[in-house]
């Protein structure tokens, strides 16, 4: 991964720890349900977030690396597995 990549997924991945940290806190509290579930959202958000840095990453590496590869069942293979991965991304079942 990209040094850039890592530093925008690592950013990602501590505003969801410190989003996680406020809901806890929030539910400790008793907070208003809609409150909590904003911040629900908010934690799904910068999880999607980090997930699309990632993704990006494989499809831009190890994604294309394969594509261009001679070896057919290596490509299909790769293919395969990125349809997998972006349908389980995307709340899907393949």
């Amino acid at each position: 991964m990209q040094a850039d990549d890592k530093r925008k997924l690592l950013a990602r991945l501590a505003r969801a720890e410190g989003q996680i940290v406020a809901l806890r806190r929030m539910v400790e509290d008793d907070a208003y349900c809609v409150d909590v579930l904003t911040q629900v959202a908010a934690v799904r958000g910068a999880l999607a977030g980090a997930g699309e840095v990632v993704l990006r990453n494989h499809v831009e590496t190890c994604v294309a690396q394969a594509l261009q590869s001679d070896d057919l069942a290596a490509r299909d293979e790769k293919v395969d597995e990125l349809m997998d991965v972006v349908a389980r991304f995307a709340g899907r079942r393949r």
